[in-house]
């Protein structure tokens, strides 16, 4: 394992740790995806110099992400991270100003150290490649995903709250929120 591209490993497992509140198997995983993808696309300093190179998707809204939320700096209210929670412990890391971009995704056939049914196996001396399948993508991103300001707002037809960025869909031509167009929200509305 390269521990000296980005960071030593102990160190970040640690820094991450202490983000999350312990230090899991899920935190171990986020902390060498971390230093996979970023070794990949070219970044060293995530929360320095680089920081304003950086946008991470991940996909599962588990310890993984902590870790990689503590260790690049990146997250949802700065417009770094975004989330897309499709349960896989997967995250695809991106260089704005290169345009690389690695999707790290934990390798279903992996193999662990320690024992797999413990519940914190230890994942530090496992190679990179046993841990992950690593994939070059392509990531198109409209001026409307980068970090900044809105770019505009529109409400909603139906609920009246405001649309920012491009999030709208236009439906028999209503201007609608997901939730109004798709007839469902994560909430139950009391009555």
């Amino acid at each position: 394992m390269d521990n000296q591209y980005f960071g030593e490993y102990a160190a970040l497992l640690e820094e991450a740790g202490k983000f999350h509140g312990d230090i899991c198997a899920g935190i171990q995983i986020g902390t060498r995806m971390t230093m996979a993808g970023l070794k990949r696309i070219g970044i060293s300093d995530p929360k320095g110099a680089d920081r304003k190179k950086l946008i991470v998707f991940v996909e599962i809204d588990r310890c993984c992400t902590d870790a990689i939320m503590a260790l690049t700096g990146c997250k949802p209210g700065k417009r770094t991270m975004k989330i897309r929670d499709y349960g896989k412990m997967a995250a695809t890391f991106i260089n704005l100003e290169s345009g690389k971009a690695v999707r790290v995704a934990t390798r279903r056939d992996r193999k662990v150290s320690a024992d797999p049914s413990s519940e914190n196996p230890d994942f530090s001396g496992v190679a990179e490649e046993d841990l992950f399948s690593i994939t070059d993508v392509e990531v198109p991103l409209r001026p409307e995903d980068l970090p900044g300001k809105p770019l505009r707002r529109v409400p909603c037809a139906l609920c009246g709250e405001s649309i920012m960025d491009g999030r709208e869909t236009e439906h028999q031509g209503q201007t609608l929120c997901t939730p109004c167009f798709e007839k469902k929200n994560y909430y139950c509305v009391i009555i």
